[in-house]
């Protein structure tokens, strides 16, 4: 049985994306297990990893789950991530950007 999940993002530029992804979260990350990899936990057994494979780099889309998508879209705009703001999308409302490489990190909520 299935006890938790890790999104992975991949990435050119370890130092780059560590600076974006630590706006996005606001936090820098909790934890490096390995050189190139940077893990940021938000629940036991629940998180993202940003992986530096530039071969594979900015083809990951990550989604999230989200309860104040019009707060996000402020304390996003406030630590200098370009959003279009909360759009419509599939019977919920969507919050997207995209990280220096082009991953999408997608917020899913209200």
């Amino acid at each position: 049985m299935f006890t938790g999940i890790m999104a992975n993002a991949t990435v050119n530029d370890q130092s780059r994306a560590r600076d974006w992804y630590t706006r996005l979260f606001g936090r820098d990350a909790d934890a490096t297990p390995m050189p190139g990899l940077l893990e940021w936990h938000f629940a036991e057994d629940f998180g993202i990893q940003v992986w530096a494979e530039p071969e594979r780099a900015g083809c990951s889309t990550v989604v999230f789950g989200e309860s104040d998508l019009d707060a996000l879209a402020g304390q996003l705009s406030s630590a200098g991530i370009e959003h279009d703001g909360p759009q419509p999308g599939g019977g919920q409302r969507i919050l997207q950007v995209a990280d220096p490489d082009g991953n999408r990190i997608v917020f899913s909520g209200e």
